[in-house]
């Protein structure tokens, strides 16, 4: 027989020895097992309601005082309470060791970890590490390594998320298409003053529900700025927006409207120019009435 290292640690800790049972040998521990659990049992939990683990053991503590210890023993005939003996236990140390319940737990692509049937949320640059997870009867604290991350209150119910709301938030402003870029930030400097800001970040985030590279169009708008100024990219966007035409592409054609306008197209040339016919115009005059009062000829 073997006993737990844990447990051998703990026993060393607290200075006591740990005497195990003979094997096949029942009468040894019946008393323990069918004495006092088997009182307990019969005695403290039946009729019983508790909202927690807090209330558990307050009830545990007060039938323990009231009843357990007041009743006489049948087999010692003395009551528990005069039995007991304080000064026979041991100090405990100053400081006292950390046996708290300890596991390895894998973070999930969504910042959770498992532990005891529930999930408790972490920060996200955790994804994919090995954390450690210690917990005792009222809190449950994730390490990474020796450093603490996060404490949560223990939970004895099963199925329970916790935290997802604090690191899901703190996912969001940092994620690509929450955030201003180096580039997009350059952009809202270049349009400053010469726009709402509200309507070019509006104007972006429209864009980036497109189809398109969000990155890919903010460096094409910086191209067209170089090109044609902020004033004309500001007047530009402005009308992309409000005829709903999310894209630099759309912008640009906007642009080369305005900055190229349409030439003047060149007189049409005739073949006679308007004062050879009007010097003609007689013979012309003469040329249809011999042609109307000439005898028409049948047609092949």
């Amino acid at each position: 027989m073997r006993f737990h290292p844990r447990f051998l640690g703990f026993a060393r800790d607290l200075n006591f020895y740990p005497r195990a049972c003979n094997p096949a040998a029942g009468w040894e521990k019946g008393k323990v097992e069918r004495g006092g659990i088997g009182y307990i049992r019969q005695n403290f939990w039946p009729l019983r309601e508790f909202t927690g683990l807090a209330d558990v053991n307050r009830q545990a503590r007060e039938w323990r005082d009231q009843v357990a210890n007041q009743r006489t023993h049948h087999e010692t005939r003395q009551r528990p309470v005069d039995r007991f003996q304080p000064d026979a236990l041991r100090r405990l140390p100053d400081i006292l060791p950390d046996y708290r319940d300890s596991v390895e737990a894998l973070v999930h692509k969504d910042m959770r970890v498992q532990f005891d049937g529930n999930r408790y949320c972490v920060p996200y640059r955790l994804v994919g590490h090995r954390i450690t997870v210690k917990a005792d009867s009222a809190s449950v604290t994730i390490y990474d390594r020796v450093q603490e991350i996060v404490t949560y209150p223990r939970s004895w119910r099963r199925g329970q998320t916790f935290g997802a709301e604090r690191f899901e938030a703190e996912l969001a402003d940092f994620r690509p298409a929450a955030r201003r870029s180096q580039a997009q930030q350059r952009l809202m400097a270049f349009l400053d003053g010469l726009c709402s800001p509200t309507l070019v970040e509006a104007y972006l985030r429209d864009l980036a529900d497109t189809d398109r590279a969000l990155s890919r169009q903010i460096a094409e708008l910086l191209e067209l700025i170089r090109q044609y100024g902020p004033e004309a990219v500001a007047a530009a966007i402005e009308k992309a927006a409000a005829a709903r035409a999310y894209g630099a592409d759309y912008v640009s054609n906007i642009l080369r409207q305005q900055q190229c306008p349409r030439r003047e197209q060149p007189p049409v040339r005739l073949r006679d120019p308007p004062a050879e016919r009007s010097r003609n115009r007689p013979a012309l005059v003469a040329d249809l009435r011999r042609f109307h009062s000439c005898p028409r000829q049948g047609l092949p």
